[in-house]
């Protein structure tokens, strides 16, 4: 096993120089090169031996560019990937200006490759791609758009870069807290923001051990790697934060890690996941072999025997044993060797296990069990109606007897026709109107009769002459009414609990049935109706204060009884709500309104005589009622907490 201590002094940094043509003269070297970003002109220091490669591998024209793809990448990454038909392909990534300029000096472009690719429908920054050999070797400029982060890594015989939109990369701060953080990975269809400082690596064939080392020093933490890492790697990393080059080491490699602080442990796959497997065995071993203690938990606010069905129903609940599923794992809130019991007249848990699962068990419950706050709804059903009713009616008729010319004559006037005749007679001397100086008689008589329903006043005029009888009489009547109805239902309910109040009568009534058997005698039954003020709600307060009422209201009143042959059946006027709202403690609401409104008008006449100007209205009776009705249904809850005690 290979221990990295990356707190040391780091040794001396072996640039790289490049040839005219790529060629990577020095700085392929044990620890490789690490620099900020490609440079053409290094000053070359002492080089540690190079470790064995082909040669034919690196000789111009040896090697050829397979395919050009292009694809667009999460938020909107532009990703080139160039394929070689060899290996040792020595790509160079340089970004001047708007343009991405990767040259390939040992790698030649066929024809069928060289040409222009518009990838602007990919709506990447990436507009067009340039394919042209340059030399003996291949060169790809890359036109851009925009802010953009640049990026490339080399994996066997692909060479990958993405152009990565400056707007869509993460900010944080660097692995040594500065810079900016650079990019994201896509693995699969997840997606990891990476914080680490870019750095630029250049491997060939250079042993996995070697570049665990230099991330190390770059990132600032200890590697530990196990002695099965083995193996080397061809890589080449421009601008990649140094996490992200870790993973892409890992995953080319099968590798995996694990970080306790700023110790990272880096081993083969299967060997971590073989470690951890034995790791949770022995635990699980250890478990079982720990003598179990019993507690009693007493349920203050909850029921225990609801605590007791919540946590046995739950999936992957213990309590079974090792013979209720033939496992010794641990499952759930108790382990497989423990036992719940709930007594339901203490109210209290007996729990049976391990001393972990018995404190996790008391944490649990410790959360479950508390008080819940209560909440007061006042509910205020108001009713408001109005009335006005106006009615204007006459009565006329004109009655006469013979007689003799010079007969003295008399006018009454008074409140009503019989009030004007006795009036008359009065003022005539005692004269009869139905026997003037015995000349024959007189009757009252009403050619029209438009009488008002229980008028609250009338006039009337009675004119007697000799011979005649003219009888006038005018009544009319107004009414106006207005009426309030507040009824006022409140209720003390916990949260999430239903509360009812009702307050009414029930009104009876009588039906029939028929009699069982041959006989057809009916028989009577007496039954009843609610007629009642109700409201139903339950309420749930939220996280953040307020309070959501499901609730349902009602309002019922006899507005009177239907007569039947059999009895008399009450009609009833019902006025209910149901609904759902969210409301902020001690706010009020309207959750409910109805609004009515009436207005009649009736004419009762005398055909031809009561269209006359004027004098039509002795021959007509005219109505006129309105009604208002109003129904308002207000809420209004207010939050009671309750403590601990």
């Amino acid at each position: 096993m290979t221990v990295v201590n990356a707190k040391r002094s780091r040794p001396v940094r072996r640039p790289m120089l490049h040839s005219g043509v790529g060629l990577l003269v020095g700085a392929i070297a044990a620890f490789g090169a690490v620099h900020a970003a490609p440079q053409s002109t290094a000053t070359p220091t002492s080089v540690a031996p190079m470790p064995s490669r082909d040669p034919a591998k690196q000789l111009p024209g040896t090697i050829a560019v397979s395919n050009i793809d292009f694809k667009r990448g999460d938020g909107g990454a532009g990703r080139l990937i160039l394929r070689f038909d060899g290996d040792g392909a020595a790509p160079d990534l340089r970004s001047t200006g708007s343009t991405v300029t990767i040259n390939v000096g040992n790698a030649k472009l066929p024809a069928n490759l060289q040409k222009p690719i518009n990838v602007s429908d990919f709506a990447t920054p990436v507009q067009r791609i340039d394919a042209r050999p340059a030399g003996e070797g291949a060169q790809l400029v890359l036109n851009t758009s925009g802010n953009y982060e640049s990026m490339a890594y080399q994996t066997g015989r692909e060479y990958i870069v993405e152009i990565v939109p400056r707007a869509s990369t993460a900010t944080a701060s660097r692995g040594k807290g500065t810079g900016q953080a650079m990019g994201a990975t896509t693995s699969g269809a997840s997606t990891r923001a990476y914080s680490g400082r870019p750095v630029t690596f250049n491997f060939q064939d250079v042993p996995v051990r070697t570049v665990l080392q230099l991330i190390a020093e770059e990132s600032g933490l200890n590697v530990v790697a196990a002695d099965t890492v083995q193996g080397n790697v061809t890589l080449r990393l421009v601008n990649v934060p140094w996490d992200q080059a870790l993973d892409l080491v890992l995953q080319a490699k099968g590798l995996d890690k694990r970080r306790s602080g700023n110790v990272v442990w880096v081993a083969p796959q299967s060997e971590i996941a073989k470690y951890e497997q034995d790791r949770e065995d022995a635990r699980i071993a250890l478990d079982n072999r720990v003598d179990l203690v019993t507690e009693y938990i007493q349920i203050n606010y909850h029921n225990a025997a609801q605590i007791f069905k919540a946590l046995t129903e739950a999936k992957g609940v213990g309590g079974g044993g090792a013979g209720a599923g033939g496992s010794n794992q641990d499952s759930g809130f108790l382990s497989p060797r423990g036992r719940l019991v709930a007594d339901e007249r203490t109210n209290t848990l007996m729990v049976s296990d391990i001393p972990k699962k018995i404190a996790q068990m008391k944490e649990l419950i410790r959360v479950i069990d508390r008080p819940v706050d209560q909440v007061v709804i006042e509910a205020r059903v108001v009713i408001a109606t109005e009335t006005f009713s106006r009615e204007l009616g006459a009565k006329f008729g004109i009655s006469g007897a013979s007689g003799t010319p010079g007969d003295r004559s008399s006018v009454g006037f008074g409140g009503s026709t019989d009030a004007s005749s006795a009036n008359a007679i009065d003022r005539g001397n005692n004269v009869s109107p139905t026997n003037p100086r015995g000349l024959g008689t007189i009757t009252q008589g009403l050619m029209t009769n438009l009488p008002v329903t229980t008028p609250a006043g009338a006039v009337a005029l009675s004119i007697l002459n000799a011979g005649y009888l003219l009888d006038v009489e005018l009544s009319a009547m107004q009414q106006e009414g207005r009426g309030e109805v507040i009824s006022n239902p409140r209720v003390v309910t916990s949260n999430q609990r239903e509360a009812i109040i009702s307050q009414g009568q029930e009104v009876g009534y009588v039906t029939i049935s028929p009699q069982q058997g041959g006989n057809d005698i009916p028989i009577p039954n007496v039954q009843f109706k609610d007629v009642l003020l109700q409201m139903k709600v339950t309420p749930t307060i939220t996280n953040d204060g307020r309070v959501f009422l499901n609730m349902a209201v009602k309002k019922d009143e006899v507005e009177g009884f239907v007569d039947t042959s059999i009895g008399q059946v009450p009609q009833i006027s019902k006025r209910e709500v149901n609904t759902a709202v969210l409301v902020e403690d001690g706010q009020t609401v309207v959750i409910g309104g109805v609004y009515e409104f009436r207005d009649r008008s009736d004419i009762t006449k005398v055909p031809f005589l009561g269209d006359v100007p004027f004098l039509g209205n002795l021959f007509k009776k005219k109505g006129r009622n309105r009604e208002k009705a109003e129904l308002l249904i207000f809420v209004t809850p207010k939050v009671l907490q309750v403590t601990q005690r």
